[in-house]
């Protein structure tokens, strides 16, 4: 299984909050859920900081991530423990 999880940093809170998006039995489920939460923060035009992230449930590493300051997408390569864009 794999979870969907958004962050967001408000700025009148000391540490972000944590929201699972869902839970999938397919990782390319979970980064779909993912994207359309951020492209729904973008057009609150908020400017709070927020991320997103796939993993497997109950990991503490992340398949895939993204934020609210870049268009970048990113996963984590395990052989080198590097995060690796990926390409749009």
């Amino acid at each position: 299984m794999f979870e969907a999880v958004e962050f967001i940093e408000l700025r009148h809170e000391p540490e972000p909050t944590e929201r699972v998006l869902g839970e999938f039995e397919v990782e390319t489920d979970a980064v779909e859920v993912a994207r359309e939460a951020r492209a729904a923060f973008f057009e609150t035009g908020s400017d709070d900081y927020a991320w997103w992230i796939v993993r497997k449930s109950g990991a503490r590493l992340a398949n895939f991530i993204a934020d609210s300051k870049s268009e970048k997408e990113f996963m984590l390569d395990l052989s080198s423990g590097e995060l690796v864009e990926i390409p749009q």
